[in-house]
C-alpha cells in the first residue's frame, strides 16, 4: 500500500507541478548556471546506495587551491529561497517513482555517516528514506543529530499510512511558515561526527 501510494501521489504531483519545475529549472540555469540538478550518492533502504536528485541551490565557487568554499559563502538568496520553500526537493519525486525513496521516511544522509551510526541509529535504514519525515516536521535542522535520529527510529517503529498522511500535512504547514530550516550558525546543519553512546 505504501509503495502504491508513493507512486500514485508522486506521479500526480509531478504532472501537476510540471510548470513550476520548468520555471525553477530555468531560473537556476539563469542565476546559478549549470548543472541544474544536484545529484549525490546517498544510502537508502538497508543502506543500499542510490543517486539522490535535488535542484541545485549553491554556487560552485572555489578557493585558490580548487576546493569548494564553505556552504555559507556559496549560498545565494535565490538558493536560500529554494531551500526555505522546499522547491529544491521537487526532483526527489523522480526518486520516489524509481523506488529509491518514499514520500515519507528518514531523510537520506551522507554516505560517510554510515560507519558513525550506533546500532539503534542505523535502524533508520530499515525503511526507504523520504522526501519528508517525522524529524523534518519536528524541528528539521534546528534540532540535534541525536534528537533527529531518535525521531527517525520512532518513525520506523510506528510507521503507518495515517502517520504518513499526518506528516505530509504537517510538511505543507512547515513549508508555509518556513520553520527549522537552518541550525544556529550554519546554512543547514553542522556535519554529523558520531554519537557518544554505542
Amino acid at each position: 500500500m505504501k509503495r502504491l501510494f508513493d507512486f500514485v501521489v508522486a506521479l500526480c504531483a509531478l504532472l501537476t507541478l510540471l510548470p513550476v519545475i520548468i520555471v525553477v529549472a530555468a531560473l537556476i540555469r539563469f542565476k546559478l548556471g549549470s548543472p541544474i540538478l544536484f545529484t549525490q550518492n546517498r544510502p537508502g533502504l538497508n543502506g543500499d546506495i542510490f543517486k539522490m536528485m535535488k535542484f541545485r541551490t549553491m554556487l560552485d565557487a572555489k578557493d585558490k587551491q580548487g576546493n569548494l568554499l564553505p556552504d555559507d559563502q556559496r549560498m545565494t538568496k535565490f538558493g536560500s529561497f529554494l531551500r526555505s520553500t522546499s522547491l529544491d526537493e521537487l526532483p526527489g519525486l523522480f526518486n520516489v517513482l524509481k523506488g529509491d525513496m518514499s514520500l515519507v521516511g528518514p531523510r537520506p544522509l551522507l554516505v560517510q555517516y554510515l560507519p558513525l551510526y550506533n546500532k539503534e541509529q542505523a535502524r533508520r535504514h530499515n525503511v526507504r528514506p523520504g522526501i519528508t519525515g517525522w524529524a523534518q516536521v519536528n524541528g528539521r535542522n534546528a534540532i540535534s543529530w541525536e534528537q533527529k535520529f531518535e525521531l527517525d527510529v520512532w518513525y520506523v517503529n510506528n510507521q503507518s499510512m495515517w502517520l504518513d498522511l499526518k506528516i505530509l500535512l504537517l510538511t505543507v504547514k512547515k513549508v508555509f511558515i518556513r520553520d527549522g530550516i537552518n541550525a544556529d550558525g550554519h546554512v543547514t546543519i553542522e556535519p554529523f561526527k558520531g554519537s557518544n553512546n554505542d
